[in-house]
């Protein structure tokens, strides 16, 4: 797992890949508690396997913080060891609240930043967080993103979309009411290979999975699924110009939702605005 602390930077300025990746895993896995008066603390709780990431989040934090354990028994197991990182600078919460990180139960209220940041290394901090990356029973590879926010699951379909070509339409499931977001093949391999790029903050269990995928060669004679269109430079300027993702999606014959969030990308400078012909 390679980190250094940025230089020059504030912090949380998220135009950093180490802090656009932390922001993401904290929105996923971290809790913001709210204390009696301005008190409070930001934690963020992981199996104890994946200590280390949470001794580069101290490291990266310019204000008091601290990395626990501990054992207990769980659903899951009859020993679990976790490991805790802990912060309760005011100025530090005020600064990832303000980014988007609310206190209390926030699970379906998260959505991708306002400000400027670097995209792919958020989608490795929420898929680092609430994602799977491997190998399907059947063999293929995948990557995955499971959360209760519309706006991240729209979010993560919409950047995979525009890198892979490969489309998906969001829907919660039956029993727990949680968006469940899965590439896999090619489009997996792509996916992974531009989020785990050499030398960037993550998971090392994830970091070698994501390694592991560009091995795999589609079968003979399996069948290619089509892929949907990628935006081309005339789309975005003619969106940029009408303004309204839902009359863009009936002149432009895409969905709304495909419309909305290329608008947004396009606004925000997620993805460069087209020059004008």
């Amino acid at each position: 797992m390679a980190a250094h602390e940025p230089n020059g930077h504030g912090f949380m300025d998220l135009e950093v890949p180490e802090y656009a990746y932390m922001f993401g895993f904290l929105q996923m896995d971290g809790h913001l508690h709210q204390g009696a008066g301005q008190k409070g603390r930001l934690t963020a709780e992981v199996n104890a396997r994946d200590i280390e990431l949470l001794y580069t989040f101290k490291q990266l934090t310019p204000y008091n913080s601290s990395v626990t354990q501990r054992t207990r028994t769980t659903n899951f197991a009859p020993v679990h060891t976790s490991a805790t990182w802990s912060m309760c600078s005011l100025e530090a919460r005020t600064r990832i609240n303000a980014l988007g990180l609310p206190y209390g139960r926030k699970s379906k209220d998260i959505a991708p930043p306002r400000v400027a940041f670097c995209t792919r290394d958020y989608v490795r901090g929420i898929v680092d967080a609430d994602g799977s990356v491997g190998y399907t029973s059947q063999g293929w590879p995948f990557v995955s993103l499971t959360t209760a926010s519309t706006a991240i699951a729209a979010f993560f379909c919409d950047y995979a979309r525009d890198l892979t070509g490969a489309d998906r339409t969001i829907k919660r499931n039956a029993r727990d009411s949680i968006y469940n977001v899965l590439y896999t093949k090619e489009p997996a391999q792509t996916l992974a290979a531009a989020l785990y790029y050499p030398g960037c903050l993550s998971l090392q269990r994830k970091l070698d999975k994501a390694d592991s995928l560009a091995a795999w060669s589609r079968p003979v004679g399996m069948r290619v699924a089509h892929t949907q269109r990628r935006w081309t430079p005339e789309e975005d300027r003619r969106l940029l110009r009408i303004g309204d993702s839902s009359t863009a999606a009936d002149y432009l014959g895409r969905s709304e939702r495909s419309c909305h969030m290329r608008l947004w990308r396009l606004r925000s400078g997620q993805v460069p605005t087209p020059t004008e012909q």
